[in-house]
Formats: C-alpha cells, sequence, structure tokens
C-alpha cells in the first residue's frame, strides 16, 4: 500500500514539473511560490541559527582526523546514488571508477573513513544524483522550491529525491525500506544529518559572510543554488561564485 501512494506521488509529482516547468518557459519565471518559499526559508534560517550552525561550530572543534574521517565516509556513501546516476547518464567510465573507488574505500578504506582509492589513482568525481539526470534527459527544473529543514530545491529535483527514496538509493534501501540486522533505519537518518552538519561546518565562514554583505540573502542563496545546480548538470569544472563546497545536495538530498 505504501509504495503504490509513492507511486501515485511520483507520477503527480511529475505531471506537476512538466505543467510548472512550461509555465516558467512562458513566464519567465522560476519562484513560482515566493511567499511560501520564504516563509520556509526564514523558519530554516531561525533553525539554523538555534540547532545547526552551534552544532555545526562544535564539530569543527573535533580532530581534523575526525572530520577528514568522517566527510571521506559520507562521500563514500553517495557512491551508491551516483554510480546508478552515471550509468544513467551514458558517463561508464565514471561509473566505472566509482564503482572502484567504492569498493576499495569501503573495504581497504575501512567503510570510507580512508581514501585509499584516490592513492592509487582513482581519483574523486563530482556527485550525481537523480534531479541531475533528469537534467540531463532535457527536463526542466520546473519552480524554485524551499523544502523545511531540507532547504533549496526544485521541483525537479524534489522529484529526484523522491526517486531515491523509492529504490533509486541502495543506503535508503537496506536501511530504510529492508531493515537489516546490520544496519538500521536511523543510520540512515544519522548518515543525512551527518552530511548536513558537515556541510555546515565547512561553510560557517563562508555563509555568514554572504549574509552579512547579501541585500537579500534570500534572492542570493536561490541565485547560487540554481547556477551551482546548472553547472553540475552541465558537468562544468568552472565552480560559480558559491560556497567553496561542491555538494549544495547535502542539505537537499
Amino acid at each position: 500500500m505504501i509504495d503504490r501512494l509513492k507511486i501515485i506521488t511520483l507520477l503527480f509529482i511529475i505531471q506537476f514539473l512538466v505543467v510548472s516547468n512550461s509555465y516558467g518557459q512562458e513566464k519567465d519565471v522560476r519562484d513560482c511560490f515566493e511567499k511560501i518559499n520564504r516563509a520556509t526559508f526564514a523558519f530554516n534560517m531561525t533553525l539554523d541559527k538555534v540547532l545547526f550552525r552551534p552544532v555545526a561550530t562544535g564539530y569543527r572543534k573535533l580532530p581534523s582526523p575526525i572530520r577528514t574521517g568522517t566527510s571521506n565516509a559520507l562521500n563514500n556513501l553517495s557512491n551508491l546514488v551516483t554510480i546508478p546516476n552515471n550509468i544513467l547518464q551514458g558517463d561508464f567510465i565514471a561509473a566505472g571508477n566509482n564503482s572502484i573507488r567504492f569498493v576499495i574505500n569501503t573495504t581497504i578504506g575501512i567503510i570510507g573513513i580512508f581514501d585509499p582509492a584516490n592513492a592509487l589513482g582513482f581519483e574523486k568525481l563530482d556527485k550525481e544524483d537523480f534531479g541531475q539526470t533528469f537534467g540531463t534527459m532535457g527536463i526542466g527544473e520546473g519552480c524554485y522550491l524551499v523544502l523545511p529543514v531540507i532547504g533549496p530545491s526544485t521541483v525537479r529535483d524534489a522529484v529526484g529525491s523522491l526517486v531515491s527514496i523509492t529504490g533509486g538509493d541502495a543506503w535508503y534501501n537496506i536501511t530504510v525500506k529492508n531493515d537489516t540486522q546490520y544496519f538500521k533505519e536511523s543510520d540512515y537518518y544519522f548518515s543525512k544529518l551527518s552530511e548536513g552538519v558537515d556541510f555546515r561546518a565547512k561553510n560557517l565562514e563562508s555563509f555568514d559572510s554572504l549574509e552579512k554583505t547579501s541585500v537579500d540573502f534570500y534572492a542570493t542563496v536561490r541565485s547560487l543554488y540554481l547556477q551551482d545546480r546548472e553547472r553540475k548538470i552541465k558537468n562544468l569544472k568552472v565552480k560559480t561564485d558559491s560556497m567553496d563546497d561542491s555538494d549544495w545536495d547535502s542539505l537537499d538530498k
């Protein structure tokens, strides 16, 4: 019953994506729900000030090897989404590279805490997700969204996230959908929370500076997010004028 509801919801959102994208093309409007988005953005900013920023500040005080190992392990887990999207995008070289990295780092690297694959010549590549794959297929981003807690997104990226939790993310499948004696549902949510904290900790100063210098912080974040997503979809190596972490979707996926 739950899976059926997920499928129905997915089909509904895809239909909405097509409609909202058409509307955006005709009216040149990306932020279809700006009033709601701004209210959600204000809520997220309050949550950041009372929760995420203090936690990220404390996280920054941990020894560097612990923070590096955490980032490595989280990046290793992200391959479970990146690899199938490499394949869907026809980038089999990247899929092979990331698959080898995952095997080496999960075993020799102790569940990804260390990155011996890089030393062996298998370099870390950009992450991929289902929202990016939809973009490479020519599907427009649709309306801009700000999701509670999660943050910046678009209708296309939100659909991509739904695909992940309906079978596209192996980590979600073995923790939440098929709880085993080795992994629990809480493991998945803890990893996602850790991603958010890790991302926030890497961008404490840049985020604060951006907020202080922006006339309209909401509009600035919206612009940077959309630029970053476009860069990732087009696989551009030149970064947008954004925060130095390449992973905006640590907070939206």
